[in-house]
Parts: C-alpha cells; structure tokens; sequence
C-alpha cells in the first residue's frame, strides 16, 4: 500500500521497563480480540508521550510480523516530524483530507519492519471537519482492510474534541496518563467522554513513572503487567 519511503531516527535512548511495558501492552493488545484493528490513542494534556507510546507500540507489532499503519491525526501540533528528524519533503493527512493530494502520496514505509506511517500534513485551521469527513472514514476502513493493526494517534481530549471524532469510527482506545501529573477526575472525565462516542476503551498505559519511587513501581506493574486496566 505504501510507495515512498521515510527514514525515522528514533532519539528515544534504551530503556529495558519501558521496551517490556510496550511488549506487554501489545500482548494484552491482542485478547482485545481479532476485529479490533483500528486503535485510536490519546491522553488528557499534551506532552504526556502518547506518541512515543504510539510509535513504540507499532514497532513491537511489526517485530511480530503483524503490519501495521500510524496515522498522525494530530493536524493541530504534530510532533513527528521534528522528533524523527525527517529533512525530506512530506505529504500529510490534512493535504489528503482537503483534495490536495492521493492517499498514494502520504503513505511512507519506514526503516523499521512492517510499519507503515501517514504524517499529519500542515496545520489545519478545521481539523475537526476534516476529521469528520466520509473520506477520513473510508481511509480508515481502507487501511483495516490492508494491514493487521492501524494506530491513529490524536490531540489531547481535554480541551479538543478531534479525539472523540476519530474514536467513533475507531474498533478501540488507548489513553495514556502522565504519572502524578493527571488528576483522577481528569482521567475519569476523559473516560467518559471516549465511552460515549461508542468507542470500546482497550486500557490505560501510566506513563513517565519514576521507577526510582518504590511506591509508583506498583502502579506501573498494574497498568503493563496486570490486566491492562480493561473497561
């Protein structure tokens, strides 16, 4: 399905907890079932590393064999392109989504193996109309159709309703929670508001722990190692 292709520099540095975390996450991933294919990620406030968590978990799913495509639905303020250092010239889902260009033209392979990727393309004043386009429907069942899993990485939910539009045509979500920064009614509000777009909540990944603080360690194992907080 891809044409060109990108070459991703991934700045992140090694870390054994956080790659075992992902590894779980993807496993308890996959009792979600067969036909939830399409998984829509997002957080409460930016800067949470719902995007690393993104792109972290389609490299596990590739290792596995599985393909699978990221979709940067952040048309807001997209972080990809800068945190992967990628110089060339690129078409994005905002170019797509305003008949500017084919979805041909914005799905890049990458160096890493069988994960796929469509970048956001240029800020948008309207994302939230583009967003709720039949063509951005048709991309999505189109990519289900094509590969084993499609991620679909969206702005936070706190403030912004993009979120929301894309869980609804999505099979699940993901919410990922910065440690000790969200606060509970936070987190339950944006439950809420995922639930009701009819949209099945897979789990919630804690992010950021300091591992050094025995007491957060408990929380980590509960959300990577337990039962992926299912709803």
């Amino acid at each position: 399905m891809a044409i060109q292709r990108v070459m991703l520099t991934d700045p992140r540095k090694e870390d054994v907890f956080y790659e075992e975390a992902i590894k779980t996450l993807r496993t308890n991933m996959q009792f979600s079932g067969v036909e939830t294919k399409s998984i829509v990620l997002t957080s409460c406030y930016p800067n949470e590393g719902k995007s690393d968590v993104a792109f972290q978990l389609a490299v596990e799913i590739g290792k596995m064999g599985k393909r699978v495509l990221i979709i940067d639905a952040d048309i807001r303020k997209s972080s990809y392109i800068k945190r992967f250092q990628i110089k060339q010239k690129i078409e994005g889902l905002s170019q797509y989504l305003s008949g500017q260009v084919s979805k041909e033209q914005i799905i890049y392979s990458t160096n890493y193996r069988n994960v796929d990727i469509i970048f956001s393309g240029p800020y948008a004043p309207n994302p939230s109309e583009l967003l709720e386009q039949e063509l951005f429907s048709k991309l999505i069942e189109e990519a289900r159709n094509a590969y084993d899993y499609v991620l679909i990485d969206t702005p936070p939910m706190i403030s912004m309703s993009d979120a929301s539009i894309v869980a609804k045509q999505c099979d699940g979500a993901i919410l990922v929670i910065e440690s000790e920064v969200v606060s509970r009614k936070d987190a339950s509000k944006i439950k809420d508001q995922l639930m009701k777009s009819g949209c099945k909540l897979l789990g919630a990944v804690l992010n950021k722990v300091d591992m050094k603080k025995e007491k957060y360690y408990n929380k980590y194992n509960l959300y990577y190692y337990g039962k992926s907080k299912q709803e």
